[in-house]
Parts: C-alpha cells; structure tokens; sequence
C-alpha cells in the first residue's frame, strides 16, 4: 500500500482512497469547503516527493482558475495512487475564522474521477 506523509505524519493507505480524506484519518483537519468537489481550493497541498503526473479535469481547471497550478494539487482530486510526501496549506488550526474544516467529502473522487495525463490537459 502507498505511504503518505503529511507535515510529518505518515500511514499507508489502500491506492484508490481519496486522499483528502488519507490526510484526516492522519490527524490533519485539512479544510474541504466544499464538500470535495473542486470547486474552494481549500485542500490544497503541496506535493514534495512523488507528485503523480495525472489529474482530474475539475483539479486542473480550479488550479489554472486560480493560478495554482504548478505549484499546489487538490488533494479531494486525488487519490493514495502511490508514496507521497506533501504539505497540508490550509487547516483548522491555520485557518483563525474556521470553526470547522467544510462537510464531509464522499468517498469517491468527485465530479468526474478520470484521470487524464497533465500533458493532455495542458495541450
């Protein structure tokens, strides 16, 4: 099973579990405003080590939008598809107005869960 590492936490979890919700059974209360549908950019994080080179197109769409792309993944876009190590941008505990982290995401990759070479999407 792939081993994710968020802020120095770390557990292996099956390949195709949504990694938004990885993060929080790691103790992370990384935000997910939006229930995990691309749509808030607030479970953003930043990939150090073994960045997969595929993405859905809601993820890439939402990162050009908002001009992140390059340098931040949504992680309720994402599956545990491999070893990652990354940095959780926006939690509970960095977020002073947050009384909560967002309603819970589903445990399947929404809208849409193709995931398309970032080559592809970039043409």
């Amino acid at each position: 099973m792939p081993k994710i590492t968020v802020d120095g936490k770390s557990g292996e979890f099956p390949a195709d579990k949504r990694l938004v919700l990885a993060i929080e059974e790691l103790g992370v209360r990384i935000g997910h405003r939006c229930g995990g549908n691309a749509r808030c950019t607030t479970c953003r994080v930043e990939i150090t080590e073994g960045e997969p080179d595929t993405m859905t197109q809601a993820e890439y769409d939402k990162l050009v939008e908002k001009e992140l792309y390059g340098q931040a993944r949504l992680s309720c876009q994402m599956t545990c598809s491999q070893d990652m190590s990354m940095h959780a941008v926006m939690t509970l505990e960095t977020m002073e107005a947050w009384t909560d982290t967002g309603s819970v995401p589903d445990d399947e990759v929404k809208p849409v869960a193709e995931f398309l070479p970032k080559s592809e999407l970039e043409a």
